[in-house]
């Protein structure tokens, strides 16, 4: 709980006080704490051990993406999709965990969704990536995939926690992809994503950790 809490703490330092800001080397220490913390949570707590890996490679990936560079950018990209293929191996090994029944009613229509608002994704970020654009291509389907293993974990006890903190992941990617390469600069709702990336990505980490940890 102690760990918890720390992990609490500095997510909610980072989303007042740096954020907004540009790179420093508190802002990466704060950023990085909030999701090794919850790695350690994982680890002590007796989670399976894809948890505390996805973690812990998206806690690599927070530093590397705060340092602000194309290098470190391409590298982050990487470790939080290693992440996401980390997460899609827990979601679909989980007891009880079935895809069956996503092909049928609600699951249908949300699969669809997904695919359709992917390919969208995909087309505009293409054209606005430049260099970075075959990163983000290899990102996107990613992402997505964790997204639709979520749907075959059971909703059912602490599990119930996966497939809404999948849906917040996916709104923070998609909502950092439009800061980074959609939004013109100057653009009045650049005064409001940094927040919003930031709040939906660590309440998805937390509602994953709470899902599989034992407390």
């Amino acid at each position: 709980m102690t760990l918890i809490l720390l992990a609490a703490l500095a997510a909610l330092i980072y989303l007042l006080a740096f954020c907004h800001r540009p790179a420093s080397w508190p802002k990466t220490g704060v950023k990085t704490v909030s999701v090794a913390a919850l790695a350690l949570v994982a680890l002590i707590g007796g989670a399976p051990w894809l948890l505390w890996l996805a973690l812990a490679l998206c806690a690599v990936g927070d530093y590397l993406l705060s340092r602000d560079s194309e290098a470190t950018f391409l590298v982050g990209v990487g470790a939080f999709a290693a992440g996401h293929l980390a997460y899609i191996a827990l979601f679909l090994t989980t007891l009880g965990a079935d895809v069956s029944h996503m092909s049928s009613g609600v699951y249908l229509v949300a699969i669809a969704a997904l695919f359709l608002y992917g390919a969208g994704m995909m087309t505009l970020l293409y054209r606005k990536a430049g260099a970075l654009r075959f990163a983000v291509m290899g990102y996107v389907p990613i992402i997505l995939g964790m997204g639709l293993a979520a749907m075959a974990v059971p909703i059912l006890g602490p599990l119930a926690w996966v497939l809404p903190a999948a849906c917040l992941f996916m709104l923070s990617d998609s909502v950092l992809a439009a800061e980074l390469f959609l939004l013109p600069d100057g653009h009045r709702l650049r005064r409001v994503t940094p927040f919003v990336v930031w709040s939906t990505y660590w309440l998805a980490q937390l509602g994953f950790t709470l899902a599989y940890t034992p407390l």
